[in-house]
């Protein structure tokens, strides 16, 4: 039988979001997820609308991810495009995500 994991097991998601609260209070925020069955993780999400990765690529840039270690995919029939990028940050492993709809004509010719 495991042991049940208790809210400071889940320090070092929570200290890297405090951290992340005080070094860019500027920045968009985010979806937060803490989870249990991930006590390293501290996932970030952001649902933004018409094409534009604005929020996303902001905590990017400030969290020093390198554009070329981002992944794009799309889904639901491609019509939700998809950022995922992942950092170390406070102790935590941080995941970025951004779901962003896909105009109707994309990918037309």
């Amino acid at each position: 039988m495991s042991e049940i994991l208790t809210l400071g097991g889940l320090s070092a998601p929570l200290l890297a979001l405090r951290v992340l609260a005080l070094d860019f209070p500027h920045l968009p925020a985010p979806v937060v997820d803490v989870s249990a069955i991930y006590p390293d993780r501290l996932a970030l999400s952001f649902h933004e609308w018409q094409g534009a990765f604005t929020s996303f690529e902001a905590w990017r840039a400030a969290l020093g991810i390198d554009p070329s270690a981002v992944d794009f995919h799309v889904q639901c029939n491609s019509r939700t495009g998809v950022l995922n990028a992942q950092a170390t940050y406070g102790g935590a492993d941080v995941v970025l995500t951004a779901f962003t709809q896909v105009p109707a004509t994309a990918g037309v010719a």
